[in-house]
């Protein structure tokens, strides 16, 4: 197909939907000449996830496009970044990489034979490669490595000298696979940085550098494979699949860090050319949408419900991943993917014996004592100035400055029955920007999911005062931590089992959520879900 296309419908081609190109002019230089390529590396590492349909998505570009394009499985990287796999299992995972990679593919449609793929180690262990690793290591300052590696290798108090190494080798590998370009995430613009920095000290040319940008994960965050509640798994079963979907952040016109309507963005409308919003007829007929920009001004406007959204990528995931499950069902492969990722936690268990059985988090879970709860007044509530759907509250909790919180509560009830109301809040949560408004902490809500207008604020028990601590009953002792650190996702995990009881009682595992007059509750929505 690349020989039927212009220069210029290559070069669009080649970076559409990318979020940066480093060395644009040389790239436009190249397709005007001749076939771009290129190379695109994966550490096998954790099992892959539903968000390398992104890079996926990128390479069947490059093929139309005419590139030649090489798939590099980076199995030594894969050790050298903090042993995420261990020797003993390195060849195990890149196997499983390669079965599942080339499964992707063939899910959405990419040839086989147009695809050179490659194992690190088959060339990265060569004396001149070892040379000139030792060549680099010369000029390259501990700084400098470990700027470049920084979002990428796994960031530890006392960091192995192996770390270090990692950029370096991804920078040669440029030369070794005698490539004009890298393909990578975004989070790999530093190693991208370094490597053009660093090659021409060793007389090899700069090459060009293509970055797609990071999808969000479920939780609102990155993607990762090391974050269970941020992602889908290639094998996740179906109704796995509509499970997490359903604990998706996805909140009613917020099209920021929105990682569904990224992954239509991204994956679906590439590949599709449209997209379907299912709805149940009782809710309206089925909408195509032919531009995603359209899609994401009519989610912004409200006229798409999350629930319809959900529905709809769960009906398009899932023929994606049909083809995949099924080549993986058979027993060989399902040996395979146990023997490259034993599990460990059972491995675990058996050395320590039977585990304890208790209704309080273990060990490993966060525990609801970590979330700063509060009870607040509000003292005002305006519509924020670039968003209908949104308002912009004052709410004091006995500090000296009442904190600003943006919320979407104003869709479900007029702002005047806010006004005076006590509500709940989430008060350590790291300050994020809404639409250009920071807001400052989380008001907690019940909801009923599918029915839009079923939302409502929890209230205290009566008598509450703005500053009451609001704990979960029975860990009413325990200090909350200063501030939550977005990559642990504590309030996304503990909320997943936040309910509303059949008498109305807020509950985390059937526990109450309290202050010291009582009980939290919500006045309608039983068997609600808080958030």
């Amino acid at each position: 197909m690349g020989e039927m296309l212009s220069p210029a419908e290559k070069y669009s081609l080649i970076t559409r939907n990318l979020q940066e190109v480093l060395g644009e002019q040389k790239l436009q230089e190249i397709v005007q000449q001749r076939e771009l390529k290129i190379y695109w590396g994966t550490a096998t590492t954790g099992k892959p996830h539903v968000a390398y349909f992104v890079p996926m998505v990128k390479i069947a570009d490059f093929l139309k496009a005419g590139c030649e394009v090489t798939i590099l499985f980076a199995d030594l990287h894969a050790y050298l970044d903090n042993m995420k796999a261990p020797w003993e299992l390195l060849e195990l995972r890149v196997s499983y990489y390669e079965h599942v990679i080339k499964a992707m593919l063939e899910s959405i449609g990419v040839p086989l034979d147009k695809l050179r793929f490659i194992k690190g180690t088959d060339f990265q262990l060569s004396r001149q490669y070892t040379l000139d690793v030792y060549r680099l290591s010369s000029v390259v300052t501990q700084h400098d490595a470990k700027k470049a590696g920084a979002e990428v290798v796994k960031q530890v108090e006392h960091p192995l000298l192996s770390g270090l190494l990692y950029p370096g080798l991804q920078a040669l590998d440029e030369e070794y696979l005698k490539v004009d370009a890298q393909f990578g995430g975004v989070d790999q613009r530093k190693i991208f940085t370094f490597a053009e920095k660093y090659l021409p000290t060793l007389g090899y040319a700069k090459r060009i550098h293509l970055m797609n940008p990071m999808v969000p994960g479920l939780t609102g965050g990155k993607m990762s494979s090391s974050e269970e509640e941020s992602k889908i798994d290639l094998l996740d079963k179906k109704e796995d699949v509509k499970k997490k979907l359903k604990k998706a952040f996805c909140e009613p016109g917020n099209v920021e860090n929105n990682g569904l309507l990224s992954f239509v963005k991204h994956v679906l409308f590439p590949l599709r050319s449209e997209f379907v919003i299912l709805r149940d007829e009782k809710w309206g007929q089925n909408t195509v949408y032919t531009s995603y920009e359209a899609l994401e001004k009519d989610f912004a406007a409200q006229v798409v419900h999350p629930g319809d959204l959900k529905a709809s990528v769960e009906h398009a995931l899932n023929q994606l991943l049909d083809p995949i499950r099924q080549k993986f069902s058979t027993p060989e492969k399902k040996k395979l993917s146990a023997a490259a990722y034993p599990d460990l936690t059972k491995q675990k268990a058996a050395a320590k014996g039977p585990a304890k059985v208790e209704n309080g988090p273990s060990d490993a879970e966060p525990s609801p004592s970590r979330l700063d709860l509060r009870v607040g007044r509000v003292i005002s509530v305006e519509k924020h100035p670039s968003a209908d759907n949104l308002f912009v509250g004052k709410i004091e909790v006995g500090q000296d400055q009442p904190l600003t919180v943006v919320s979407g509560l104003v869709q479900y009830m007029p702002a005047e029955e806010l006004q005076d109301r006590m509500v709940v809040l989430l008060c350590n949560m790291k300050a994020r920007k809404m639409r250009g408004i920071e807001s400052q902490a989380m008001l907690l809500c019940a909801s009923i999911d599918g029915e839009i207008h079923q939302v409502e604020p929890l209230d205290p028990p009566a008598g509450s005062c703005a500053g009451d601590r609001v704990f979960v009953e029975g860990q009413e002792d325990r200090e909350p931590d200063g501030e939550l650190k977005p990559k642990e996702k504590v309030f996304e995990k503990l909320q997943a089992e936040f309910k509303i009881s059949e008498d109305l009682q807020a509950q985390w595992r059937k526990n109450n959520f309290m202050t010291k007059l009582g009980v939290v509750s919500c006045r309608t929505l039983k068997g609600g879900t808080i958030g």
